[in-house]
């Protein structure tokens, strides 16, 4: 059965949605851009840095449901540029094992939410064993 969760530490989503839905198989997260994470306005332009702090939160995210990254096996990218693509790409490889690089998509979208340049959304595999309770 499917459980649905706001992360405490993000605002509440704008749109009808949940920033995480879970079951006893995988974990759904929405997507998210550094303009959703509290103190990284500075970095809004930097496509390396929002990256860095989108996949950080990611990550955390999906700690509270008993993954981690490597536990990904989809990942949708949203650039507001194509050009961008190459300064996510050197970042984003950095956090998973290059043998084991989750299915991908990269699209632009002309605009995301707060001007931001990149957006990333993910579902990763739970693994065996893994607590069927709330996340955290």
């Amino acid at each position: 059965m499917a459980r649905y969760f706001n992360d405490p530490t993000l605002p509440n989503p704008e749109f009808p949605g949940s920033h995480l839905v879970m079951d006893e198989h995988y974990v759904h997260l929405s997507g998210l851009t550094a303009a959703d994470i509290q103190g990284s306005d500075a970095i809004l332009g930097d496509a390396a840095e929002e990256t860095r702090w989108i996949l950080r939160r990611l990550s955390h995210l999906l700690e509270q449901a008993d993954c981690t990254l490597a536990d990904t096996v989809r990942v949708q990218v949203h650039l507001t540029d194509l050009s961008l693509q190459q300064a996510v790409d050197d970042v984003y490889s950095e956090w998973f094992e290059a043998a084991r690089y989750p299915a991908r998509t990269c699209t632009m979208s002309p605009q995301l939410h707060g001007g931001a340049a990149v957006e990333i959304t993910l579902t990763a595999r739970r693994p065996e064993g893994a607590s069927p309770d709330e996340p955290g």
